[in-house]
């Protein structure tokens, strides 16, 4: 890894910044969107579907609400 030419301080060629956070455009990051999503639905209390992983659920008294995430959709029903 090396510094951006416009970056680099005399005396401190050879340093370089360690990454704290994923960033979009990685492939980390949309594993990593899921993981916060996932989380997300749980907490409120919406809950996975055995057939389909993707599937969340919450039912009520006398209703259900359906939650299907695709990529960058999400149907609701």
């Amino acid at each position: 890894m090396k510094q951006p030419v416009i970056f680099i301080a005399k005396g401190k060629e050879e340093i370089v910044c360690r990454l704290k956070k994923s960033l979009y455009g990685l492939k980390q990051a949309p594993r990593q969107w899921y993981n916060k999503f996932d989380s997300f639905m749980k907490r409120n209390s919406l809950y996975k579907c055995n057939a389909d992983h993707y599937c969340y659920i919450r039912k009520f008294e006398s209703s259900y609400i359906i939650l299907l995430p695709y990529a960058d959709d999400m149907l609701l029903a």
